[in-house]
């Protein structure tokens, strides 16, 4: 049945082209279903495919190319279009479509009422379409196709609302950060190809041998560079956070289900090159633990319900980096596949918050939402000890297997990794208690349209009016009757349910229940058998998995009751925290102004001096030498003469000067 992987990304792409060309006579909520519509069609199809790959035996094993077109023959380089069906392809296709299809159904309701309703999922559509795109190619050119879309699309929907200045600008520096790693991509199928005159995968691994120890490295660092711009690691990760001010199901698409797990997919599908270079190696997962910790830190300051969850993204995709950093690659696919399930969760249930809340983000307005929300509160709640790695969730299962095997490469990698494990469990918990818990604050900032008008005129009570200083007043605060927050409808409810099932029970994808169940073991064929932590003893995992769940409960022991008790706590939210360690205002001085710099200088001492100076040289020297030949031209026929008598002489003295030699 693998002739049907053609439809995998034609699907969704159909479903772009139909509702961008009648999307607004279908109107809401039909262009919806339609583009749900076409990824769950996507979805059946992954699964009959992963059927038929499961049941195929022989020679070429379970790894299947479906060629459809040439699409650049030009001598000895030849590119077609081609998907690459196999293992790891598969399992991406799986959870992308899946999870994507649930945030497209949740789209319906949350996107209600929006005015680009049906331009909103032509993007999605085409979203999807590029994501699969770039994890079937079969060669790196048709993978950097699907790069390019994934990137081009984000734009499109972070800045869907562009009449926002702040969402205009977060589009422009996603698109801008990811040109920074497109750069490593480029130079690296540039290098690739001088080596092995393909850019088919196949054909490129059974030529590892052209590479030597500095052009393989080369390769894995290029490679890396595109991913850290992708996957928003250090330093190019400030673009994330930013990446929020699209709308909910965006940052759940974008975070969760594709484009920030490209990079990942990409250095494991890279896998044969790392194996060769060690050091590279080394970087990845050294960069991939900074992340992962700094990113923490920097979210468990934030006052944006978004904004916590884009950085805990940086921080668990700096997880996944740890892992193929110490080859690890099942144990960073399982933790992507669970990621998706938890943090597609996260996100939802946020927006189902925000949207409950009449688009307030902010945490520090929120509080004992459990009582208005508890469906969202019980779901989000699985989301919340799932990802903080609490047993016996998917979170503790996936972060722990990439633990032990840094625990078994690099015990100092393992220890920056164990305190990021502590400040995810303390920031998530802190989001919960602030959102979840506590005092009703929206109660107290927003208690009516008069209370405001109160404030404004000087008349409001201090409290209250200290609240409201800290920023504008939303245009309401709930939807529900009387103004109290309420649940969303059902196509928003169902996405919940079903993603907490999958972060409560995703753990099983990985645990060695059978030998006959083993749901990632297929992957093994891809990788290999480079796992450190097959080495560890069962009294060593054992111990391990202790201090894991322990370093969960710490952070969540001392974050739960600390914000429950108290929401303004500004001494554990420094200011450099919250401003991100600086790295995105470094990044601004440097790139930004130091980029005005350079164009004054160009613009001024390099324009006018060098370059005009140049061309007007160029002009001034003409002139001259035709001032000087002009005064040969006089029209005397008899200087003419003189002159052909003189050249003769000179020619015949030449001659003679030859000839006596």
């Amino acid at each position: 049945m693998t002739h049907l992987a053609y439809l995998l990304p034609l699907l969704p792409l159909a479903g772009g082209t139909v509702l961008a060309l009648l999307g607004r006579r279908l109107g809401e909520p039909l262009a919806g279903w339609l583009g749900t519509g076409t990824v769950l069609g996507s979805f059946v199809v992954a699964c009959i495919e992963y059927a038929a790959l499961l049941g195929r035996h022989g020679p070429g094993g379970r790894t299947v190319v479906q060629v459809l077109w040439s699409w650049i023959p030009v001598a000895g380089f030849q590119v077609h279009v081609g998907f690459l069906v196999d293992p790891l392809s598969m399992t991406m296709v799986l959870f992308v479509t899946g999870i994507s299809a649930l945030i497209h159904l949740y789209s319906i309701g949350y996107m209600h009422g929006d005015e680009d309703f049906s331009k909103f999922f032509v993007y999605l559509n085409l979203f999807v379409a590029a994501m699969l795109i770039l994890v079937l190619g079969d060669n790196l050119l048709l993978t950097f196709v699907g790069w390019e879309g994934v990137g081009a699309c984000s734009y499109w929907l972070i800045s869907f609302w562009f009449d926002r200045d702040a969402a205009a600008s977060a589009g422009k520096k996603a698109f801008i950060y990811n040109r920074v790693g497109d750069v490593g991509f480029l130079l690296a199928m540039f290098l690739v190809f001088e080596k092995t005159g393909s850019l088919d995968y196949r054909t490129i691994f059974a030529h590892l041998s052209n590479f030597g120890p500095a052009a393989t490295t080369a390769v894995v660092l290029l490679l890396f560079l595109a991913a850290v711009g992708k996957s928003a690691q250090l330093p190019l990760f400030p673009w994330l956070a930013d990446a929020m001010e699209g709308p909910t199901p965006v940052s759940a698409l974008i975070h969760a289900a594709t484009m920030v797990t490209s990079g990942v997919y990409l250095m494991c599908r890279m896998n044969p090159f790392l194996a060769r270079a060690h050091d590279a190696s080394l970087v990845i997962a050294s960069i991939g633990v900074a992340t992962a910790f700094i990113a923490g830190t920097i979210g468990a300051t934030q006052q944006d319900i978004k904004k916590v969850l884009a950085y805990s993204t940086v921080s668990q995709l700096g997880y996944m980096f740890l892992a193929v950093g110490v080859h690890a690659y099942i144990a960073a696919i399982f933790l992507m596949v669970a990621h998706a399930f938890y943090k597609g969760l996260l996100f939802l249930g946020a927006g189902s918050v925000i949207h409950a809340m009449g688009d307030e983000q902010d945490l520090k307005r929120m509080g004992n939402l459990r009582r208005y929300l508890k469906l969202t509160t019980v779901t989000f709640g699985v989301a919340w000890l799932a990802i903080s790695g609490i047993p016996p969730l998917s979170g503790f299962w996936a972060k722990g297997d990439v633990l032990d095997n840094a625990f078994a490469f690099n015990k100092g990698l393992w220890a920056v990794g164990l305190a990021a494990a502590v400040v995810t469990a303390y920031y998530l918990s802190r989001l919960m208690a602030l959102a979840f818990f506590g005092e009703e604050r929206w109660r107290k900032v927003f208690p009516t349209a008069q209370a405001v008008a109160a404030e404004r005129a000087g008349q409001a009570d201090p409290e209250v009016a200290n609240l409201l200083h800290d920023g504008p007043a939303p245009a309401h605060h709930g939807e529900g009757p009387h103004g109290d927050p309420h649940e969303g409808p059902w196509v928003m409810a169902l996405p919940l349910v079903v993603l907490a099932v999958l972060a409560f029970f995703g753990g099983a994808l990985n645990l060695p229940w059978h030998p006959s169940w083993d749901p990632l073991g297929w992957l093994s064929p891809v990788f290999g058998s480079r796992l450190y932590a097959a080495h560890l003893s069962g009294t060593t995992k054992w111990a391990l998995g202790v201090v894991d769940s322990a370093a969960a409960l710490v952070g969540l022991g001392v974050a739960f009751p600390l914000w429950t008790r108290q929401w303004h706590r500004p001494q554990l939210e420094p200011t450099f925290l919250q401003r991100g360690w600086y790295i995105d205002a470094a990044i601004d001085t440097l790139a930004s102004h130091g980029g005005q710099q350079v164009a004054a200088v160009a613009g001024g001492p390099v324009e006018q001096g060098v370059i005009d100076g140049a061309v007007m040289g160029a002009g001034r020297l003409a002139a001259l030498v035709g001032g000087v030949v002009r005064r040969v031209q006089t029209g005397y026929v008899r200087q003419y003469a003189v002159g052909i008598v003189l050249g003769a002489v000179a020619l015949l003295a030449w001659m003679a000067a030859q000839a006596w030699r």
